[in-house]
C-alpha cells in the first residue's frame, strides 16, 4: 500500500527508459498505481515481456499494480519527404495527394497514408497538422488530391498526424493493428485496454466484444480525443456509460476542438464521469519537460493539481517515463504535488448523489458508509468485494478516508488500482464463519498500519460472500 495514501492514482508509460537495470522497480517502490503498455511503438514480445516483469517486481514488492494496453488507433497522417522535412510559408499553396508517391513528398506537396482523406474534407475546411503547429486550409478537391492554402506555416516532416478542426474524419476507431493488438492484450490479460479515437458508444462496445471474444474480460478505457465524442451531451454521456473509464487524451482533443476549450471540457468531463460512476485518467504533456529536466514547471505542477482538485481518478506520464531521463523521479515529484493538492478541502467535500435516490442496495450501502465516515470520525473504510463495484462506487464520494477493498480475485485487486482512493489488499475468508472474516478484516488492517487499537471503521460486505454485487451490510467497529 502507498505510503501516505496518496488518494490520486499515477499512470505510468512503459519505454525504453523504464528497461534500464533496476529503473521500473524504482518506480513501482515510488507508488506508481498503473502501468501503460503504449502499442504504437515496440512488438507483441517487448509487450509481454514487460508485463510480466512489472507482475514479477510488484508480486515481489508485495504491491499490486494494474497493466493498461494502450491501443494505436488509426493513423490519420501525410507520408514522407524526400528529404525528410520541408518548411512552408503563410501563403503557400501546398497539397495532400494519395497519388504522390508516398516516400517523395516535396516543397508543393506529400502523400497520405490515410487514403480517406479526400473523401472526408471539402472546401472552406481546415486542416491542423502535427498537433496544429500547421495549418492549412482546404481550397478545393480534385479527385484524390487536396489543395489548401497554408495558414500557419512552419517545418513539416515525415508521417505527421492530420486533425480536421472540429472533427468529421470518418477513420475507424479500431484497425486491423488494433484487432491483432488486442490478441497480445488478451495474452498479457491486462487489467484495462484503452480505445483510441472513439466517435460512439458502439465503438466502444464493439471493442469490448473483440476483447471478449479474445479471452480478455477486462475494463474499457475511452480515450476522448474526437471533437465529435465532445460535441453534444448526448454522445459524450453514451460513450462514458458504454465504457468502464474514460481518458481525457488532451493532445488530438485540443487540436479537434481547440486548445481555448480544453480547461472547462477537462472540468465536466471529470465530473460528469463521477456523476455517472466511471473513472477518469487525465492525459497529455502533464509534466512533459521533466523528460529532458530534473524538475516540472510551475505551469506543470498547476495543471497536475488542478486535475486532481477537480476530482480526476488519476494523472499519466507518457513520455517522462517511457523515454526520459528519470522516471522515478517524475513519479516522485508528480506523487508530492497530488498529494499536497489533495489538501485542499474542496478535495475532501462531497454532496454526490445526496439529492438523488439510490437504485441498488450495494450502492446505497457504498453512499451511506461514505457519508458516515466523513462525518464521524472514522480512519478508514473496509470494502469486502467481490467484483470492486462496491468501492468504485464509493470512491465518486470526495473523502479523505481511505478505502481499503479487501478481496481475494487477484483481477479485482489488480482493477481496483486506477480508483481514487481505493487500495487494494488480498484477503482470504474460506471456511470462515462471519465474526471469523471481521477478525481477519482487522488483523489485516492493523498489518498495514492503516488502523491501530482503538481506531473506528466502517466495514462493509454481503451476506452471501462469493456473490458479485452483493453487499448489503454496514458496520461500525472499534479495533481491539
Amino acid at each position: 500500500m502507498p505510503s501516505g495514501l496518496r488518494r490520486t492514482k499515477i499512470v505510468a508509460t512503459l519505454g525504453p527508459a523504464t528497461d534500464r537495470d533496476g529503473e521500473l522497480e524504482k518506480m513501482i517502490k515510488e507508488g506508481v498505481d498503473v502501468v501503460r503498455i503504449n502499442m504504437s511503438h515496440g512488438n507483441p514480445s517487448e509487450h509481454i515481456e514487460r508485463a510480466q516483469n512489472v507482475r514479477d517486481i510488484a508480486a515481489r514488492l508485495d504491491r499490486e499494480v494494474g497493466i493498461l494496453v494502450d491501443l494505436q488507433g488509426p493513423k490519420i497522417r501525410i507520408a514522407r519527404f524526400s528529404e525528410g522535412s520541408i518548411f512552408l510559408e503563410q501563403g503557400d499553396k501546398f497539397s495532400l495527394d494519395n497519388n504522390v508517391d508516398p516516400l517523395a513528398g516535396n516543397q508543393k506537396e506529400v502523400g497520405l497514408t490515410y487514403k480517406s482523406l479526400p473523401y472526408d474534407v471539402k472546401s472552406g475546411d481546415r486542416l491542423l497538422l502535427d498537433d496544429g503547429r500547421v495549418v492549412l486550409d482546404v481550397d478545393n478537391v480534385e479527385g484524390e488530391r487536396v489543395n489548401c492554402t497554408v495558414v500557419v506555416g512552419g517545418k513539416l516532416s515525415n508521417n505527421k498526424g492530420i486533425n480536421l478542426h472540429g472533427g468529421g474524419l470518418s477513420a475507424a476507431a479500431l484497425t486491423e493493428k488494433d484487432k491483432e493488438d488486442i490478441l497480445t492484450a488478451a495474452e498479457i490479460q491486462c487489467d484495462y485496454l484503452a480505445l483510441s479515437f472513439p466517435r460512439s458508444a458502439e465503438d466502444v462496445e464493439y471493442c469490448r466484444s473483440l476483447a471478449e471474444k479474445a479471452g480478455l474480460v477486462c475494463s474499457i478505457v475511452s480515450k476522448i480525443e474526437r471533437a465529435e465524442a465532445v460535441n453534444d451531451d448526448f454522445t459524450l454521456d453514451s460513450i462514458i456509460l458504454a465504457s468502464d473509464v474514460i481518458m481525457i487524451a488532451r493532445g488530438d482533443l485540443g487540436v479537434e476542438v481547440g486548445d481555448a476549450q480544453l480547461p472547462a471540457l477537462q472540468k465536466k468531463m471529470i465530473k460528469r464521469a463521477r456523476q455517472l460512476n466511471r473513472i477518469t485518467i487525465t492525459a497529455t504533456q502533464m509534466m512533459e519537460t521533466m523528460i529532458e529536466n530534473a524538475i516540472p514547471t510551475r505551469a506543470e505542477v498547476f495543471d497536475v493539481a488542478n486535475a486532481v482538485m477537480d476530482g480526476t481518478d488519476a494523472v499519466m506520464l507518457s513520455g517522462e517515463t517511457a523515454t526520459g531521463h528519470s522516471p522515478n523521479l517524475v513519479i516522485k515529484t508528480m506523487s508530492e504535488i497530488a498529494h499536497e493538492a489533495e489538501k485542499s478541502r474542496s478535495t475532501r467535500e462531497s454532496t454526490h448523489r445526496i439529492d438523488e435516490f439510490f437504485t441498488a442496495v450495494d450502492e446505497t450501502i457504498a453512499m451511506s458508509a461514505m457519508y458516515a465516515a466523513n462525518h464521524f470520525g472514522v480512519q478508514c473504510i473496509a470494502a469486502l468485494t467481490e467484483s470492486g463495484n462496491t468501492p468504485l462506487l464509493m470512491s465518486r464520494i470526495s473523502s479523505g478516508i481511505p478505502i481499503i477493498a479487501l478481496t481475494p480475485h487477484i483481477d479485482t485487486r489488480r482493477k481496483v488500482t486506477l480508483y481514487r482512493g481505493v487500495y487494494p489488499t488480498s484477503v482470504d475468508y474460506t471456511g470462515l464463519n462471519d465474526d471469523e472474516v471481521q477478525d481477519r478484516i482487522l488483523e489485516e488492517l492493523k498489518e498495514k498500519g492503516v488502523a491501530k487499537s482503538g481506531d473506528l471503521i466502517v466495514v462493509t460486505r454481503g451476506q452471501s460472500r462469493g456473490t458479485m454485487g452483493g453487499t448489503n451490510q454496514m458496520e461500525i467497529v472499534k479495533v481491539p
